[in-house]
Order: structure tokens, then C-alpha cells, then sequence
């Protein structure tokens, strides 16, 4: 069973769909049938016309559970427009459905939980364990996205912001999780940046090739997290970090700065800099006092404490990470390793263990309880 194929297909087939009549959310529902249905079917006689088989199916289970619904009884004339068979036009609508999802009516949270379900096709487990929320609640979030954006008309496009928020979650969820989003995002943003004259879209687009161009070296052979320090930055596409390095450039010299721009800037000075030794901290720091003016997030506060303590000394860190909430996500890493810098090899250890305990990815609990161990040993030496 080709589960790539099924995954590309899906968009097209739902927007199929979408436009032919069928809401959003039941148009979804009939297309995870169809494709269910192809994984049954498929391996013992995959169609010529995938594409077209998956648009045959999935409307037909859209009629059938528009006539068993009483409430939607007026929509059985639309029996007669079952597609013809044959091939169906080879058509990308997967940007125009996370404008659809990406709806000004829904709440970023609740638009990319509805974004990775309907168009990346993850599962609404997948979801779940991405977001640390329990199955059930996760499916009671999708559910009333899905009824959110029901009676909205397909070509009425959301709010380029919210898109581009969605892309960024999405493409974040690629980078870290188990699912490959992340080439998928920077393909729609790219589509995005030639459809709209906006900085924020190529600050975007460069942000996301920056860091997509040290994906290969994050992880060791073994899938244990790599430290940016410890990259081993020959691996590091170079292209890759031109292209974004170019992109940032003429988005900056527009002079209408916004928080992709400033982060792509942070993520060009690591990306430009030889080693980690020669990575320019105190021009870091003044782009996080960029970014930390436009949103105003604790956690590029939290990011920030990090950037003080390589520029300033890990005393400097510390006082700055004390005027923030120690319930902060990573709050505990963050001051673990400014203490393991600081000398302060026990109160590191046990901010280390407590990290992990609190870690939001299997990958990331396990670094920093080998982060944990090994101070521990060198405090027993």
C-alpha cells in the first residue's frame, strides 16, 4: 500500500468534494471512508486512476450518509452529479484548503489541529500526542472546527495571517515529530510567497529553509537529539541556507519587520556562523529584543535567556531568566544548562532530571535525562 500516494491524493479528493456541494466536515468524513476503503482494496487491485477512484468513492459516501440523515434530506439531488468515471484533472488545492482551514472564524489552535487532520492526514491520536492533550479531547476540538467551517464557501479565502501561522505550526510539527510535514509546508509557502506580496511570507519561507537545512545532523544515528553546538555543520545544506540567507535580505530591506523576519534573522546568524564558537550572541540578543517587542512571548523571553548567557556570562542568563514563570515549557532545561555553566553541577543535574520529567517528546526526555546522568557522574568522579 503506497501511504504517500493516499497522503498527497487526499487534498485534491476532499476539495473535489467541497466544491461539487458537500460541507466541510462531512465532505472529510467521506474522504478518510474512501481512503480506508483504498487500503482495503488497493493491494490486491490498485486502480489505473487513483485519483479518480478515491473521487468515485468518496462522494458516493457522501450521498449515502446525506440520505440517511433526515436533517439533510434536500441534498439527495445531488445523486445525479456523481462524477463520470475516468481520469480527473491533476489539480494542487492543498494551499487553497489551509486557507479554508486556516478560517478567521477559528482559533490557531483549533485551525492547525483541523489543518494536520483534513490536509496532512494525521491521525486525531497523532494530534493528540503532538498537543499533550488526551484523544478524546483532541476529537471534540476537531469536531467543532470541522462544524466551524462547515457552511463556509470554499472560495472564501481566510486570513493570510492565520495561514501563515498554520504553515509555521505545521512545518514546526514536521521538523519534530514523527510525520514528514516539514518539505510539504515549505512547498506551500513557497506557493504562497508568489501568490501574495507580503515580507512576513518570505520571512516565512526563509525562516523555514534555515532550518530545514540543519534537519540531517539534529539527530544522531541512533535518533538521540544533537545540540546545536555540537552539529556537525559539514552535513548543514548549504544551498538550502544561501536561498534563506538571500530570501531574508530583501525581506529586511523592506523595512516592515515582523516575527518571522526577526526569527529568520536569528536563524541566519547560527546558520552563517563557522562554529559555535564564532556564533555572533550579542547581535542574537538584540534581534531577540526585536522579537520580544512584537509578540511580546515569554517564550522568546525564555529563548532570549539563553542568547544572554552566551553573550553576557551565565550569571547574566540566570538574572534574566528569573523575571519569568517557572511553569514556562523548557524553563527547566534552559536553567539547567546556564547552571551546568555556571559551575553549578548539582542544581544542574536536578533541573536536568526535572526537565525530562516534563519533556513534550520521547527524544527530548531521554536527552536531557543523559544530560542528568552524565553531571551526576562527573560530580561522583
Amino acid at each position: 500500500m503506497n501511504e504517500a500516494l493516499l497522503r498527497s491524493l487526499t487534498p485534491s479528493v476532499l476539495a473535489v468534494l467541497v466544491r461539487r456541494g458537500a460541507d466541510f466536515a462531512a465532505a472529510e468524513d467521506a474522504v478518510q471512508d474512501a481512503l480506508v476503503e483504498a487500503v482495503r482494496a488497493w493491494p490486491a487491485d490498485q486502480p489505473r486512476d487513483p485519483k479518480g477512484w478515491l473521487v468515485t468513492v468518496a462522494w458516493r459516501r457522501f450521498l449515502d450518509a446525506t440520505r440517511a440523515d433526515a436533517a439533510r434530506r434536500r441534498r439527495e439531488d445531488l445523486v445525479d452529479e456523481e462524477p463520470a468515471p475516468g481520469p480527473t484533472p491533476t489539480v494542487d488545492d492543498t494551499l487553497q484548503l489551509y486557507f479554508l482551514c486556516a478560517h478567521p472564524s477559528l482559533t490557531p489552535s483549533s485551525a492547525v489541529a483541523l489543518t494536520l487532520r483534513a490536509v496532512g492526514g494525521l491521525t486525531t491520536r497523532q494530534i493528540a500526542q503532538a498537543y499533550l492533550v488526551p484523544e478524546a479531547t483532541m476529537a471534540q476540538r476537531i469536531s467543532r472546527a470541522k462544524r466551524t467551517v462547515s457552511g463556509v464557501r470554499f472560495d472564501q479565502p481566510g486570513d493570510v495571517a492565520t495561514v501563515l501561522r498554520v504553515l509555521y505550526l505545521v512545518f514546526n510539527e514536521g521538523y519534530s515529530g514523527d510525520v514528514d510535514l516539514a518539505a510539504e509546508a515549505i512547498r506551500l509557502t513557497r506557493q504562497l510567497a508568489a501568490a501574495f506580496d507580503h515580507p512576513e511570507v518570505t520571512g516565512l519561507l526563509a525562516l523555514m529553509l534555515l532550518h530545514h537545512a540543519r534537519r540531517t545532523a539534529r539527530t544522531a544515528p541512533d535518533s538521540s537529539l544533537v545540540p546545536l553546538a555540537e552539529q556537525d555543520r559539514g552535513t548543514w545544506d548549504t544551498e538550502s541556507i544561501a536561498e534563506g540567507i538571500g530570501i531574508l535580505r530583501a525581506a529586511l530591506a523592506r523595512d516592515r519587520l515582523g516575527e518571522f523576519q526577526a526569527q529568520a534573522a536569528i536563524a541566519a546568524l547560527h546558520a552563517d556562523a563557522p562554529t559555535a564558537e564564532e556564533t555572533d550572541w550579542v547581535q542574537i540578543v538584540e534581534w531577540y529584543d526585536e522579537l520580544a517587542r512584537l509578540t511580546d512571548s515569554p517564550v522568546v523571553r525564555l529563548n532570549r535567556a539563553v542568547a544572554v548567557g552566551q553573550a553576557d556570562g551565565p550569571r547574566a542568563g540566570l538574572t534574566a531568566l528569573a523575571a519569568l514563570d517557572e511553569s514556562l515549557p523548557r524553563h527547566a532545561a534552559v536553567a539547567a544548562y546556564l547552571h551546568e555553566r555556571d559551575g553549578d553541577l548539582a542544581t544542574a543535574a536536578r533541573l536536568y532530571a526535572e526537565a525530562a520529567r516534563k519533556a513534550p517528546n520521547l527524544a527530548e526526555r531521554d536527552h536531557l535525562t543523559r544530560q542528568a546522568a552524565r553531571l551526576n557522574a562527573r560530580r561522583r568522579r
